[in-house]
């Protein structure tokens, strides 16, 4: 009988630690599921186990939102839609439900980035948790986009093309596209895929600049805020 108070506090103090570092969390996991991708995507058990990753990544993603019972419901509800697209990844020649449960996932990650957006911005003082926050934002903005072009590749098949030269494959698949997405978003290019068509090559356009003015945005803020703290520093 002792014991039990004792655990309960045990597990009250690992629920307050994940609470004070869900940022970092999240910026783990999306981080690992980066590392992650190429090599277990084609592989029997690290199928399984990416699938696994993924479904974490989003139920932090809904954790992390949870500061707000509003935003927590919203995004529970849209992260159904987007376990279904990350676990089954139904193609969309089957009809319109597969395009409508793409669409319905590609706006939980946007409900997510403006939650998180409006969460950090919102700080006055900065601290570790809003430096991952941050961080979050932007990898959670090239995966956005990297859904986003997978979805423009099934509804024109001739949007991208791959140069045979550099890739193993003709087809672009999904980390194809992640590749894609962040070599467009901190303006480093992605040798071997190119923009074809013209919808393609304006949402390519449309990515850099948010990046570039994410980052500008970004550092602005952590200026400011730097002014702010100062001078209660200094008193």
């Amino acid at each position: 009988m002792p014991e039990t108070p004792r655990k309960h506090r045990s597990h009250h103090g690992l629920l307050t630690i994940f609470d004070k570092h869900r940022f970092l969390l999240l910026f783990l996991f999306l981080l690992a599921t980066l590392i992650a991708y190429p090599y277990t995507e084609h592989s029997g058990f690290g199928f399984y186990a990416f699938r696994a990753l993924g479904s974490t990544v989003i139920a932090l993603s809904v954790y992390v939102v949870s500061f707000r019972r509003g935003l927590a419901v919203v995004a529970l509800i849209l992260a159904i839609p987007a376990l279904v697209q990350h676990l089954v990844q139904p193609g969309l020649g089957a009809g319109f439900l597969p395009l409508f449960n793409l669409m319905l996932s590609f706006a939980f990650d946007l409900w997510i980035v403006v939650a998180i957006f409006r969460r950090v911005f919102a700080d006055v003082r900065i601290t570790s948790e809003t430096i991952f926050g941050a961080l979050c934002i932007y990898l959670l903005n090239g995966l956005s986009f990297a859904s986003v072009y997978g979805l423009m590749a099934d509804l024109q098949p001739k949007a991208f093309f791959l140069d045979p030269l550099v890739n193993r494959h003709i087809v672009p698949d999904r980390f194809d596209f992640i590749y894609y997405s962040f070599g467009m978003m901190t303006q480093l290019g992605a040798a071997g895929i190119t923009a074809v068509t013209d919808q393609a090559r304006s949402l390519s356009v449309l990515e850099a600049i948010l990046g570039q003015l994410y980052l500008a945005i970004l550092i602005s803020r952590l200026v400011a805020a730097y002014r702010m703290q100062t001078p209660v520093a200094d008193s």
